[in-house]
């Protein structure tokens, strides 16, 4: 049993009267709505966080229909609900740059580019070692979420950064990217998110996280005329909406590109 399934049978107050006389397969779709709709009011949260909760029930009863404990899934007549849709943040180039211009090693300076040009996600940085990197083809083999492998490229200027830091070091650690200090150990995603965090800090550039990166490279793509379709490759994404949601349009473009087209 979930955790939200869990706290449904703790509640106590579907139709009424305690839940921990209703056996799972008389638990009802009406039962759920009641729950969902308490919930958010006894918790005073958003719509993301009862999306998050019904998503988990849903789950939960589909396993117990093709298991063929109940006959049909009471969530199938909840659906989810519609929440705005966030346009996160980019770097934008002058924050970049500065970031860049202030870089006192050659570490840091060569995984901001390898982020902003690769695209890949932070996890797959850590795992990256340094024979993992085609330097004649300027690309490298990922393994994203699953496991599922796919091609990173990286441009010029990311190339001879990369290749200046690792020619100057002098540890034997087969990662691509190693702590500063002795032993030089591998990077983990929490400390590539903490010393992003800190330059930002140090520097006045607000929220600098790996993430960011990404979503940046992908907006950059698009609005330089990438397809969707090969952005959505190059991230890894298994549904374009995924890689819609990464990539903020430029309210300035959408305007030039109406008077190119339309006007």
């Amino acid at each position: 049993m979930t955790g939200t399934t869990r706290s449904i049978v703790k509640s106590g107050g579907m139709n009424g009267r305690s839940s921990r006389n209703i056996p799972v397969i008389k638990i009802t779709t009406e039962m759920l709505r009641k729950y969902l709709v308490e919930y958010q009011t006894i918790n005073n949260c958003g719509k993301v966080t009862i999306n998050n909760i019904r998503r988990s029930l849903s789950t939960f009863f589909s396993w117990l229909e093709e298991e063929d404990y109940i006959i049909k899934s009471p969530m199938k007549r909840i659906h989810k609900v519609k929440t705005a849709v966030i346009v996160k943040d980019t770097i934008p180039d002058e924050k970049i740059e500065i970031l860049r211009d202030n870089c006192n090693n050659l570490r840091d300076r060569a995984m901001i580019d390898f982020l902003l040009s690769t695209g890949i996600r932070v996890g797959e940085l850590v795992r990256l070692n340094i024979d993992d990197i085609d330097f004649s083809e300027r690309e490298c083999v990922v393994y994203g979420k699953g496991d599922k492998e796919r091609k990173a490229y990286f441009d010029a200027k990311t190339k001879i950064h990369l290749l200046n830091y690792i020619e100057s070091r002098t540890d034997n650690n087969i990662a691509l990217f190693v702590s500063l200090n002795k032993p030089h150990s591998r990077l983990t995603e929490s400390g590539v998110e903490l010393r992003l965090r800190e330059m930002g800090k140090k520097l006045g550039v607000e929220k600098v996280h790996p993430h960011k990166f990404r979503r940046t490279m992908a907006t950059r793509a698009i609005e330089k005329g990438m397809p969707i379709e090969q952005v959505q490759k190059i991230l890894g994404h298994e549904q374009i909406d995924t890689t819609l949601r990464y990539a903020m349009v430029n309210q300035n473009n959408v305007k030039l590109s109406h008077r190119k087209y339309i006007s």
